[in-house]
C-alpha cells in the first residue's frame, strides 16, 4: 500500500519532538553538524532490535572540547529494548557515562546490529574531577631539636672534674697508705730482693747479650756467656773491700757472678749482682756517684778453666764499672780485660775515664771501657723487667 505510513513515520508521530539538550558546563562547546558522526540507517521491521530514526543535528548533545585519547566519548543513543519496540532517550541534562558501553562504532560508541555490550572506562567528563588529596611528606620526619652548646660544655666540664676528683681521691688513698714522709716504693722493688733465688739463671745472666751502639763510635756489641759461678755470700773474695764495707750495713744477701766474652773472643768481662735489703730511700742515696766514692776498688775477675777466660785474673783487669739503680736493691759490677792474658800498664781505670776522647792507651783503643759500662746497663734492664714481671704475678 502506498498510503500506509512506514514504521519510522509512525514512531515520529507517536513520540514528541526532542527538546534541545541542556548544556551542563560552561567549558562544553557545540559541535558543528559536519563533525557529528553519521547515524546508521533505520532497521527494517523484521530486525530483532529496530533502530530509532536519526536524530537531527540540533538535538545532538554537545561534545567536550578535549577528550583524552584513552577515553572513548559517551554514547548518544540508548540501548535497544529487548522486546523489539523502538524507544528514544529521555530528555534531560547530559550525564557522564557510568554504565556499560555498547561495542560498536569506535568514535561514537553507538551499538551496531547484534553487537555485544562491554564495560566502558570510568569517565566523569570535564569539570568533574575528584578533589586533590594532599600527599603526606613530613609525617615520618623526626623532630630536630636545637643544639644546646651550653649544656654540652657543662656536661664535658662535669666529666673532666669528675675524673679529676676520682684520680685525686685514688692518689690520696695511695699516699695515705704509705708511711708519713716516706717516698712510695717503686714497682717490683720488694720482689727484686728475692730474684737471686727465684729467677732462673738464664733470666739474670742470659746466654747471649746484645748491646746495640755499646761499642766505640756507637758500634754494636754482642757478648756470650762462658762461665757462671754459684751464688756466694758477701765476702772479700767476691767483692771489693770498699763496696763490701758499703753494702754490709744495708743487709747484703748474696752475690752472683758470670763471665762473658765479645764476638771476637779477644776481651772478657766478669759481671756481678749484689743483692741487698736496703730500703728505697737508702738505695737512692747509694746510687749517687758510687764509682767515685769507692775510688780504686776494682771488682775481682772470674776465670774459667778451658775457656778464653782461663788466664783472666787480677793483673789482666783493665776497666771496671759499678751501677746501683735507684729502683732496685741491687748493685751491678763489671770488670773487663784482654783474653790473651796480657797485663795492663798503669792498672785498671774506671770505664768513664777509659771512654774519654784522645786516649791512645790499649784499654781505650780496644774499647774495654765501653765493654764494662755497656754490659752493666743491659743487666740492669733485665733485672728491672724481671722485678716488674714478678710484681704483676704477685698482684693477681
Amino acid at each position: 500500500m502506498t498510503g500506509e505510513p512506514t514504521p519510522s513515520r509512525i514512531t515520529d508521530a507517536l513520540l514528541p519532538p526532542d527538546p534541545p539538550a541542556t548544556e551542563t558546563t560552561t567549558r562544553l562547546r557545540r559541535v558543528p553538524p559536519a563533525a557529528t558522526a553519521p547515524r546508521p540507517a533505520a532497521v527494517p521491521p523484521t530486525a530483532t532490535a529496530p533502530r530509532p530514526a536519526a536524530v537531527p543535528p540540533t538535538a545532538t548533545a554537545p561534545r567536550p572540547a578535549a577528550v583524552p585519547p584513552a577515553m572513548p566519548p559517551r554514547p548518544t543513543a540508548a540501548p535497544v529494548a529487548a522486546t523489539g519496540a523502538a524507544t528514544r532517550p529521555t530528555p534531560g541534562p547530559v550525564r557522564p557515562a557510568t554504565g556499560p558501553a555498547v561495542a560498536g562504532h569506535p568514535a561514537t560508541g553507538r551499538a551496531g546490529v547484534g553487537a555485544a555490550t562491554v564495560p566502558a572506562p570510568f569517565y566523569r567528563g570535564p569539570g568533574a574531577l575528584p578533589p586533590e588529596v594532599p600527599v603526606e611528606v613530613t609525617a615520618r620526619l623526626r623532630v630536630v631539636r636545637e643544639r644546646q652548646v651550653g649544656r654540652t660544655v657543662a656536661v664535658a666540664a662535669c666529666a673532666v672534674l669528675g675524673f679529676g676528683l676520682i684520680g685525686g681521691a685514688l692518689a690520696g688513698v695511695w699516699l695515705a697508705a704509705a708511711e708519713p714522709g716516706k717516698p712510695v716504693e717503686p714497682v717490683g722493688y720488694t720482689e727484686a730482693k728475692d730474684l737471686w733465688h727465684d729467677a732462673p739463671v738464664d733470666t739474670l745472666f742470659p746466654r747471649t747479650l746484645t748491646g746495640p751502639g755499646a761499642g766505640p763510635g756507637g758500634a754494636d756489641r754482642t757478648w756470650t756467656r762462658i762461665v757462671v759461678a754459684p751464688d756466694a755470700a758477701c765476702a772479700p773474695a767476691v767483692l771489693p773491700k770498699g763496696l763490701l764495707a758499703t753494702v754490709e750495713p744495708l743487709g747484703c744477701e748474696r752475690v752472683l757472678r758470670a763471665t762473658y766474652t765479645d764476638a771476637t773472643a779477644s776481651s772478657v768481662i766478669t759481671v756481678g749482682l749484689v743483692f741487698t735489703r736496703a730500703d728505697a730511700p737508702t738505695q737512692r742515696t747509694l746510687g749517687q756517684d758510687l764509682t767515685t766514692r769507692l775510688g780504686a776498688d776494682v771488682p775481682p775477675a772470674l776465670a774459667g778453666p778451658g775457656t778464653v777466660a782461663a788466664r783472666f785474673g787480677a793483673p789482666q783487669r783493665a776497666a771496671w764499672w759499678l751501677n746501683a739503680p735507684a729502683d732496685l736493691p741491687v748493685v751491678v759490677t763489671a770488670v773487663s780485660g784482654f783474653a790473651d792474658g796480657r797485663t795492663v800498664e798503669g792498672g785498671p781505670v774506671p770505664a768513664d775515664r777509659a771512654m774519654t776522647a784522645n786516649r791512645t792507651d790499649a784499654t781505650a783503643q780496644s774499647g774495654l771501657g765501653h765493654e764494662a759500662k755497656g754490659i752493666t746497663e743491659r743487666l740492669v734492664r733485665l733485672l728491672r723487667t724481671a722485678a716488674t714481671t714478678a710484681a704483676k704475678e704477685n698482684a693477681r
